[in-house]
């Protein structure tokens, strides 16, 4: 599904990322933790092909993303809220991608019915900018867009930042049933251990662009997490 070959970013003398080889399989529900500056929102920025690499290639399903343009079609994201358009109200933001990428009016309502709880009835109808919204449910609005056109990836980058409890359990539950049901590729980056070892059923460990561990017993996850961050 994602082929990562080679790839270091580099700026000047430093060297912020440098990741000789990783795959994720499809259907993976795939986590990156690390301190901050590790290098996690860059890597999720090379593979949208939103930085390029210094050197090194990103593959999904077989086209380099540097090169080609049709894994776009298939791979949704949420980095920050800069990837949205803030003028407009919820409503209209999915109108507008519902068009882009055209979805029928029922494809759409089925779309946002799965987000019916995560949502909690403050998203939708309530003609309020998305730049007027809680930070909370600005990210509510990216996530549910990252996912609007059945990609077959989405990367999430610290999905679960200033949600609430409740939502928090939501966004979970949702994730969890797109994996199994959808056989969708999950790629989240999260400072919040707790929620990515619940969910993920692979985590690597990034620090200062590197990768540090590969972690796949769902068992031992939280331990080896827990006596690298306590280190």
């Amino acid at each position: 599904m994602i082929r990562i070959e080679g790839l270091k970013k580099q700026y000047k003398e430093a060297v912020v990322l440098d990741v000789p080889f990783l795959e994720i399989a499809k259907g993976e529900c795939f986590g990156l933790v690390g301190n901050n500056g590790a290098g996690k929102t860059t890597l999720f920025r090379i593979m949208l092909d939103l930085v390029r690499a210094s050197s090194g290639h990103v593959l999904i399903e077989g086209q380099e993303v540097s090169r080609h343009e049709e894994w776009k079609a298939y791979v949704g994201a949420y980095l920050d809220e800069h990837m949205l358009l803030s003028y407009l109200t919820p409503d209209e933001y999915f109108q507008s991608l519902r068009k882009i990428y055209r979805l029928s009016e029922t494809d759409l309502q089925t779309h946002l019915n799965k987000f019916k709880d995560f949502f909690n009835n403050e998203i939708l109808g309530k003609k309020k900018y998305i730049r007027d919204l809680s930070k909370g449910n600005i990210k509510k609005v990216g996530i549910a867009a990252a996912m609007i056109a059945n990609p077959k990836v989405v990367m999430l980058d610290e999905p679960f930042e200033n949600l609430d409890p409740t939502s928090q359990n939501r966004l979970k539950k949702l994730i969890l049933e797109e994996t199994v049901n959808n056989e969708l590729t999950f790629l989240i980056s999260s400072h919040d251990l707790n929620h990515v070892t619940e969910i993920c059923n692979r985590i690597v460990l990034l620090e200062k662009g590197t990768v540090i561990k590969d972690l796949k017993d769902k068992g031992l996850m939280a331990g080896e997490l827990d006596t690298y961050f306590n280190y």
